[in-house]
Parts: C-alpha cells; sequence; structure tokens
C-alpha cells in the first residue's frame, strides 16, 4: 500500500494522460473487436464528437485542479475531514476515502442531475448518445463538468482527501466509467460477480435505456452498492433489448450534432416520458433495493 500512496503521491502529468487515453484506445479497440451490439455509425465520427468534450472536461478540470489540490493539501496538514474522526490502517483509510469520494463526486451529483429539471437540461448531452460505447464516458456538456468538479471538491472537503488518494480516485474513476460505457459484454457470471461490489458493463447499461424508469436508475460510477441501499438500483437480464438515447431528442439533427449539443441546456426543456406510460416490456426486470 505505501508503494501505491508513494506512486499516486507523485504520479507524473503524462502517467495520468496515459491512464485517460489508455483506457479509452484499449476499449475503443476491443469494441471493435468483439462488440456488444453492431451499431449502424460512423465510430470514428462519433468518437471525434464526443472526444470534443473529453476536451472540454479536461480544460474544466484543470480550472479546478489548483482548488482541489490545495484543499487536499490543507486537508493532510490539519486532519480535517470525516478520515481522520478515527485512526485507520492504510488500506481502510483508502477504502473509505474511495468510498466517500465515489459518493458525493459522482453518484449523489448524478442523482441531481436526475432530479433537477435545469440540471438535467446539461446532463442530456450525455444521455442524447444513441450510440454508446467507451466514448460516451467522456461526453459531457461543459457546464455539466463544471457541477462534476464542484462536487469532486466538495468531497475532497468532506473526506478529507490528501492528493494521492484523489489522484487514484480520479484514476480509478475514468478507467471504471470507460469500461462501463463500453459496447462491450463481459461473461454474465463474472458481470453479475463485480456489479455486486463495482458498476459493472451490464449495470450501466440499463441506465442509458431511453426511457423512464430505467433512465432514473443506476446512478453509480465506481461502487455499485451505492444504488442498492439508496433504492435506485434496476437489473436488466438481456442488455441486449435496451434501447439508447433518450426520447425527448430522438433525431440524429439533434443528439448528433455539435451546435445542438452545445445549445441543448438553454432549449426548452422537454419533459422525458414519466411512469404514466406503459412500463418497459416484460424482458426488463426493474429490481429496486426494498421491492
Amino acid at each position: 500500500m505505501e508503494k501505491l500512496v508513494l506512486y499516486f503521491e507523485h504520479i507524473p502529468s503524462w502517467h495520468r494522460s496515459l491512464i485517460l487515453g489508455g483506457g479509452l484506445v484499449l476499449f475503443w479497440i476491443l469494441e471493435g473487436l468483439v462488440p456488444l451490439v453492431r451499431f449502424r455509425y460512423h465510430r470514428v465520427r462519433h468518437a471525434g464528437l464526443n472526444l470534443f468534450f473529453t476536451l472540454t472536461t479536461i480544460v474544466v478540470n484543470l480550472f479546478f485542479a489548483s482548488l482541489i489540490i490545495m484543499a487536499a493539501a490543507y486537508s493532510t496538514r490539519h486532519h480535517s475531514g470525516l478520515l481522520y474522526l478515527f485512526p485507520m490502517p492504510l488500506w481502510l483509510f483508502t477504502l473509505v476515502g474511495l468510498m466517500i469520494l465515489d459518493l458525493i463526486g459522482a453518484w449523489l451529483i448524478h442523482l441531481l442531475h436526475h432530479r433537477i429539471k435545469w440540471m438535467w437540461k446539461f446532463h442530456l448531452v450525455h444521455h442524447s448518445d444513441t450510440w454508446v460505447d467507451t466514448t460516451t464516458a467522456n461526453r459531457h456538456h461543459p457546464g455539466e463538468s463544471v457541477f462534476r468538479a464542484i462536487f469532486t471538491l466538495l468531497a475532497v472537503v468532506v473526506a478529507g482527501s490528501p492528493v494521492w488518494l484523489v489522484f487514484l480516485y480520479q484514476s480509478l474513476s475514468v478507467l471504471l466509467s470507460q469500461l462501463n460505457h463500453a459496447n462491450i459484454s463481459l461473461p454474465k457470471w463474472l458481470d453479475t460477480i463485480l456489479g455486486w461490489v463495482i458498476v459493472s458493463p451490464d449495470m450501466h447499461k440499463v441506465h442509458h435505456h431511453y426511457r423512464r424508469p430505467l433512465t432514473d436508475t443506476n446512478y453509480g460510477n465506481i461502487f455499485s452498492f451505492w444504488d442498492r441501499i439508496f433504492g435506485t438500483f434496476a437489473f436488466v437480464k438481456d442488455t441486449k433489448s435496451l434501447h439508447y438515447g433518450i426520447d425527448t431528442h430522438p433525431e440524429e439533427k439533434e443528439n448528433n450534432r455539435m451546435g445542438n449539443l452545445l445549445g441543448m441546456p438553454f432549449q426548452t426543456y422537454r419533459p422525458p416520458t414519466t411512469d404514466a406510460v406503459p412500463q418497459p416490456p416484460a424482458a426488463y426486470l426493474l429490481a429496486r433495493a426494498g421491492a
């Protein structure tokens, strides 16, 4: 564990870039070899559009990086935050820290994007992708990237996370997001086992179904148990039957054009299909916690 801490405490910027780019390339290649769903789309053009939003996210994160690092450094010096309430071995300190960062910096802000109308309009850019693949992981409107960066900063303050733990969290978050958006399918037994701890590909694909109630489930990014704990978990037996995108923006000119995507948050709000419409077909097994 000490070597892991030392590495992420001094991780070079190019290593972090390699994690982001390397994971993206790896999963993109795998999609071409063994795709879960054979989309009829121009992969390179689609990747180019989504990579534009990857670059805007990087710019936003660079802007907030100094604030996050200063907050982490302050927490380390003054032992402020939940991680310092009582002594913990390093492995438990790391695990608890990752859980807090994931809960606030990913799960909570994701939930709010679905519950608050004006925030949902920014999040639409991500959900409007009808060809969900690994590049979709980075498809976020710059406005949404700002919200996520603010909640990451909040998570660092609440947890009292040191810098090395922030870098470890961000690396895991990027790789897991690229994996669970990838147009690939793990063996069902493996996906099921992984899904009890981390967000597996099949679990997150449910979230990208084009219609409620499935759209409003499975908000997790790293750890899957937050959705089980807070009653937002859903399971679908056959993920190949899912329909990606969002029912309010079905046309390609709306969901696959740069200008429209950038302006989407400022357009007239369109309410998504609600529970008043017929429920998903019998192929969908909605398994909310407590149900």
